[in-house]
């Protein structure tokens, strides 16, 4: 039961919250979570779980947003 509130925890530290109350998590932030090494292997993750949704007869949409989170400028990314 201490590891189901353990998980709990970490996925409620990254969950988001847009203006109209949608709960939504970043792809990038739930890699790390779930301790993929790549973005590649975590793309085919969801690639594959895009596929399911199609296989099941859901709206892709309704589950899965392509969402790009921009760096500030000056941020010293690469």
């Amino acid at each position: 039961m201490k590891e189901l509130e353990t998980n709990n925890n970490i996925f409620e530290s990254i969950k988001h919250i847009d203006e109209i109350g949608n709960e939504f998590w970043y792809a990038r932030e739930l890699m790390k979570v779930l301790e993929y090494s790549s973005w590649q292997k975590f793309n085919t993750v969801l690639n594959n779980a895009e596929i399911a949704c199609k296989n099941s007869n859901q709206t892709i949409e309704n589950y899965f947003n392509q969402m790009v989170k921009m760096v500030p400028i000056g941020s010293n990314t690469s």
